[in-house]
């Protein structure tokens, strides 16, 4: 492919020493390397897979870096997101991203945007970037994303993991991606791979079945590495493949991924993307009134795991851990409704949806033991 990005300026003494390893290779060099600096490229969300890969970019020498995310450092976030440390936990995660990357290399230039991507501002966010980096993990998001990228022609590096496993690609549309070698006579798009959204539910998130710790270090970086190739012009980037990482097997391999016929179907808006992600419509009580009917002998089972459970629970409740539950919802069988929670309500929600599906009534504990604790109830099995 034609190399992406314009040279910047020459660089200073320091930058060639800093970089002395990528101005040896005849694929990046001089001209390679002020490509780099020159770069702009966006990572939604500071998580698992932008952690490693804005890592890597900032260490490779690229000028700017936007990183949007209105989440918190959470403790549970790091045996995953290498961005940030124990000491940041509650520190937004824009924030704790940017002293990172600026402690790894200071000439780079880090643009936090404290907020969540929406229809409303993703044109503007997007804007000004060479490059957009996907390692959202819900739906809604995925769709926006790939809607904005192909109305500004955009390329967009895609990455998606789940427990063991990880995906690659890049999608990129319109004249431009043509003119670069994008297969097809209008590129190729993350509708080629989903035309539609999965059944609501379907999918789980990591937060319910889990991820292996160094999973996305592994996509996070082959991402950062497309990247750096398409910056400068570089190799076969993973436009019309998709590669697929099975950690378990120790198996990589790519599949080609072909356009769908023109026209592309409309964007999907925020209001028909909802459905997809929003946590399913179960019964639920909230924490008032559940504490109201604890003393009344209700069955309450938490379905978080076995370390959340470590740190805080309530007496007499159940524990299933949602991943068992969502195999063997059987488990959770009895005479009486169970009142399910979780961290903040959500996967007990799905956990409710299985338990329907094999007869059991379940209620869900809107808000979950965050809502609890803030409304200002003592949890008595703190340990």
């Amino acid at each position: 492919m034609l190399p992406l990005v314009d040279p910047g300026p020459s660089l200073t003494p320091e930058q060639t020493v800093r970089y002395s390893r990528h101005l040896m290779l005849d694929e990046i060099g001089d001209l390679g390397q002020r490509r780099l600096r020159n770069a702009k490229v966006l990572a939604i969300g500071a998580g698992g897979l932008g952690s490693p890969a804005l890592l890597y970019l900032a260490a490779a020498g690229v000028g700017t870096l936007g990183v949007i995310d209105d989440d918190r450092v959470d403790r549970s976030n790091l045996h995953r997101q290498v961005l940030h440390t124990d000491t940041r936990v509650g520190t937004p995660k824009t924030e704790s991203a940017a002293k990172s990357l600026t402690d790894l290399n200071p000439d780079v230039t880090v643009i936090q945007h404290r907020e969540r991507l929406t229809e409303d501002n993703i044109d503007e966010v997007f804007s000004g970037y060479d490059i957009i980096m996907d390692g959202t993990d819900n739906f809604q998001t995925r769709y926006l994303v790939e809607a904005a990228c192909t109305r500004l022609g955009i390329p967009e590096i895609w990455g998606s993991i789940l427990k063991f496993n990880g995906q690659v690609s890049v999608f990129w549309t319109g004249e431009k991606a043509v003119a670069h070698g994008a297969p097809g006579p209008d590129g190729i798009s993350l509708r080629d791979l989903f035309p539609t959204p999965p059944p609501p539910g379907e999918v789980p998130a990591c937060g319910d079945v889990g991820v292996l710790g160094s999973l996305p270090g592994q996509v996070g970086t082959i991402m950062a590495t497309e990247a750096v190739k398409l910056i400068c012009g570089i190799g076969e980037p993973l436009v019309g493949r998709v590669m697929v990482i099975d950690t378990l097997r120790a198996e990589t391999f790519t599949v080609p991924l072909s356009p769908r016929p023109l026209p592309r179907p409309e964007p999907l808006t925020a209001t028909e993307l909802l459905p997809y992600c929003s946590a399913p419509k179960v019964d639920e009580v909230d924490v008032v009134e559940f504490h109201s009917l604890r003393d009344s002998g209700i069955r309450v089972l938490d379905v978080r795991e076995d370390s959340e459970r470590e740190a805080v629970y309530l007496p007499g409740s159940e524990h299933i851990r949602l991943s068992e539950l969502l195999e063997h919802p059987e488990l959770a069988a009895g005479e009486q409704p169970v009142y399910v929670h979780c961290k903040a309500g959500a996967r007990s929600a799905r956990a409710i949806e299985a338990l329907k599906r094999v007869g059991i009534k379940g209620i869900n504990v809107a808000g979950g033991l965050d809502a609890w604790q803030a409304a200002g109830y003592d949890v008595e099995g703190t340990k």
